[in-house]
């Protein structure tokens, strides 16, 4: 049976986790340790006392999840913040964090899932950090209607906010929040932007520098990275993985 340091190892490696700068709450990697021993992988794109509990009914004992438990340490382990570690305590759940290493990776990152799904070919990153690119530019010969309705088609809720060109030449992607790409492509040839969510006066800013923007949810553009990790881990170590969906709406 597969030691938890052996998906450590493989998950810090395969991530680059060192390699990236990211918020000091972020944490990266190992948050919360078991026994050593994993049966079943975990997926999930937020840590919280539900989907916890979640992971823990469907017998997870290693669960990756994109967004962390440490944004606001310290904190009193009181409350929801003793409920989300008691819980993977009694379970004896581990859980693994990895931020920024996932949105910017190029085979099993968020954007570079996200571009797939689509059919765009990645062509240059933005959004510099040390570990790499986080955010992509990919070319297009596709017109709007048609990445719109691709859009629709493989998410629930699309917010289409459309004032840049009718074909758009460069396409700008970057999972969750998207105010730090929107801030890159503004006055470049890449006039439209595929995110998660962004802010109410975006809008104005769309319709004064014409750009083209969609927004398709936080969570629903993040869920594709912990899912291929996980998916690979269970490859690796012959280990069923599961994913642990909220249907979080945001």
């Amino acid at each position: 049976m597969p030691e938890l340091h052996d998906l450590i190892t493989y998950c810090d490696e395969r991530t680059r986790r060192s390699a990236f700068v990211d918020s000091p709450g972020a944490f990266n990697g190992l948050q919360m340790a078991n026994n050593g021993r994993v049966t079943k992988i975990g997926a999930a794109v937020d840590a919280g006392v539900i989907p916890f509990q979640k992971a823990v009914d469907a017998g997870v004992d290693f669960l990756i999840v994109h967004h962390g438990m440490y944004w606001d340490m310290p904190r009193a382990l009181t409350g929801s913040a003793y409920e989300r570690v008691s819980t993977l305590i009694n379970a004896n759940c581990a859980l693994y964090s990895s931020h920024l290493p996932l949105d910017a990776h190029p085979e099993i990152g968020n954007n570079a899932l996200l571009a797939r799904q689509l059919g765009l070919a990645p062509s240059r990153g933005i959004i510099p950090n040390e570990g790499g690119n986080i955010g992509l530019i990919c070319s297009n010969s596709l017109p709007r209607e048609q990445l719109r309705n691709k859009l629709e088609s493989l998410y629930a809720r699309v917010i289409a906010i459309e004032y840049g060109t009718e074909t758009p030449n460069q396409i700008a992607i970057c999972s969750g929040g998207g105010h730090s790409a929107l801030r890159e492509i503004v006055g470049t040839a890449a006039d439209t932007l595929i995110t998660g969510e962004l802010r109410e006066e975006h809008f104005n800013l769309a319709q004064e520098e014409k750009l083209n923007l969609y927004l398709c949810g936080h969570y629903a553009t993040e869920v594709h990275a912990v899912k291929a990790l996980a998916a690979e881990l269970s490859a690796k170590f012959d280990l069923p993985w599961e994913f642990i969906s909220t249907e979080n709406p945001l």
